[in-house]
């Protein structure tokens, strides 16, 4: 949801989504003069609560020496962004917040009037899509406050159990319970799954099997001929799925169906449907597969369609993939039932796309259609990838700078799956300022250089996950902050692979506000936490960080304020689209200036 407040030549735009509340503020020329930052008090009038909110930077003058990972109010030591985010939302609540311009001298602090913004936040069960991101941040100054950097695995009892909840965050929960809705026999379940080895959610599936009689799995038992360590990789992996299939009396051929054919792919699909009454009437999709790591570890959605026409079309593609075709059937099958999409933007309301595919007459493929969609961004476009970003995309992002370019986020698990290929993609993409790049990583010791290592806690890496550590999900955002927002989101890594020969599938959501609201959210939650530890990692040293100032302190003047209002710059154009929902130059919204 969205909100707006003014006061004083002071603005704000506030943007909610389940866990997260984005306030973008903004200020006229002379409101912004002699501004030390923002001091934000939340009332939370769902449990009667009021505090003011907390940050990590201090002014030196003040506070020289917090101690190490140590959180001061906002009232003593304001924000110095524009763009600032309350990561400790709850869903389904009522907030108030006081957004207070604060001037003055760091020791004696004048506090200006306040723009009051109340806003609710979104129920995350409810409506006709439900959107769940896990915590995806096992490498945390949080993680590392609440549970003193233990490995999640070697923890027990009630600590273990509360780690496991804290790093979840409902994507385990709300999976379990959409298969707990088959819970008699007027239900049943169709479930295509790839990596399927987490007990107590194969529990649930055997539990539901009890219930309702009507349940039946297709998992991925692809297999590639050879002795070499992926072939036995593999194979040990579906024979202990099918071990965990036996165990939880998920067996035999009505209930389990081994995908074998066209071993030198694979069935990379994670979707759920549920049938009431024999008819398809939700879908359970998303990134997430149905493992610890995929769950707890690495950064993942989960994402709930209640629609009869969209999960009747996941059902037929899960019927077409349980007759175990070869890659060629399938590809005619999907797309005589399920065309590419042509031009943009795409069609209103929910497009399934579902692979593998063939390429067209013009030898495009629907990942040629991504691509382009890409480059019709005006304001704002987010992107994520587990893999390297992929050619098509390059040519978006490579392109020679322009004044008109959207700013594009990517939140990366990596450059690129080889050095070459990290090499070449980091080169490309770092030719236009407008790229802003998040890569995965955290806070070892050994990047704690001096102006860090008092200040910031250690953080440990994440041991529930092997292959992908930081970011799994696969989801593309075109410009969300406006009122025609489009949202790309599925099991497909945006590659050749994912499109032309896996089986997969992605949802295009286009002019839904709240899913992209919730979206953008989890999205820059993850984003900022990820850029300030890509950014240290590749470049601390005393000197201090790109904006020519210590980390560690704040600004004592207002001149931290000077590149949000030269124009062109990217914190200059993060302020005008965020405050005002884009596209820049600005278009009002609401009574502010700043121009």
């Amino acid at each position: 949801m969205r909100f707006d407040a003014n006061a004083d030549g002071v603005s704000v735009h506030a943007i909610s989504g389940t866990y997260v509340v984005m306030l973008a503020m903004d200020a006229t020329k002379e409101a912004k003069d002699g501004l030390l930052g923002f001091a934000i008090e939340r009332t939370d009038k769902t449990e009667n609560q009021q505090y003011w909110l907390q940050g990590m930077r201090t002014f030196k003058s003040v506070f020289p020496n917090p101690p190490e990972g140590a959180l001061t109010s906002t009232h003593e030591h304001p924000i110095q962004d524009f763009l600032w985010s309350d990561f400790t939302a709850k869903p389904d609540h009522d907030y108030v917040y006081n957004i207070v311009p604060v001037r003055g001298h760091p020791k004696k602090l004048e506090h200006g009037t306040p723009v009051q913004i109340e806003v609710k936040t979104e129920n995350e069960s409810k409506g006709k899509h439900a959107v769940y991101f896990n915590r995806g941040v096992i490498g945390s100054q949080a993680y590392a406050r609440k549970f003193h950097n233990a490995d999640p695995q070697k923890l027990k009892g009630e600590e273990k159990t509360a780690a496991y909840t804290w790093l979840s965050r409902g994507l385990y929960e709300a999976m379990r319970d959409f298969v707990r809705q088959a819970n008699g026999p007027r239900f049943g379940l169709r479930a295509a799954v790839y990596e399927f080895d987490y007990e107590p959610i194969i529990q649930e599936f055997g539990d539901a099997l009890k219930k309702c009689h009507n349940v039946k799995i297709v998992y991925d038992a692809r297999v590639k001929d050879g002795t070499d360590k992926n072939a036995l990789q593999m194979k040990q992996r579906v024979a202990n799925v099918k071990k965990l299939l036996k165990k939880y009396g998920l067996t035999g051929k009505d209930v389990a169906t081994p995908r074998t054919e066209s071993p030198n792919y694979i069935a990379h699909n994670k979707f759920i449907v549920l049938l009431e009454n024999n008819k398809p009437v939700a879908v359970w999709t998303g990134s997430t597969n149905f493992t610890e790591s995929g769950i707890y570890g690495q950064s993942n959605v989960g994402h709930v369609v209640r629609d009869e026409a969209v999960a009747a079309a996941y059902l037929e593609y899960w019927e077409r993939v349980q007759k175990d075709p070869a890659v060629p059937d399938l590809r005619k099958e999907n797309m005589e039932a399920d065309p590419d999409l042509v031009g943009f933007p795409p069609p209103a309301g929910v497009s399934p796309i579902f692979s593998p595919r063939n390429k067209n007459a013009e030898k495009e493929s629907m990942l040629d259609w991504y691509g382009s969609s890409m480059g019709e961004a005006k304001s704002v476009m987010c992107f994520t990838a587990a893999f390297g970003v992929n050619k098509v995309f390059l040519e978006v992002l490579s392109g020679k700078p322009k004044t008109t370019d959207d700013l594009r986020y990517l939140f990366l698990e990596k450059w690129g799956v080889s050095k070459q290929q990290a090499a070449a993609t980091q080169a490309a993409i770092e030719k236009n300022p407008s790229n802003q790049v998040a890569i995965g990583g955290y806070l070892q010791g050994d990047v704690l250089h001096k102006y860090l290592e008092d200040r910031w806690a250690k953080e440990r890496s994440n041991s529930l996950s092997k292959n992908v550590r930081f970011t799994h999900t696969k989801y593309m955002l075109i410009d969300p902050l406006g009122d025609d927002p489009i949202v790309i989101s599925g099991s497909a890594n945006f590659s050749d692979a994912s499109t032309l020969s896996n089986d997969e599938n992605m949802l295009v959501v286009r002019g839904d506000t709240r899913i992209a609201d919730i979206y953008l959210g989890e999205f820059m939650r993850l984003w900022q936490h990820y850029r300030f530890r890509s950014i240290v990692n590749a470049n601390a040293d005393e000197s201090g960080n790109e904006d020519g100032y210590e980390p560690n302190y704040l600004s004592e003047n207002d001149s931290w304020t000077r590149d949000f209002y030269k124009t062109g710059t990217i914190k200059y154009r993060r302020r005008v689209a965020f405050a005002v929902g884009g596209p820049w130059p600005r278009r009002t919204r609401h009574a502010t200036a700043g121009r």
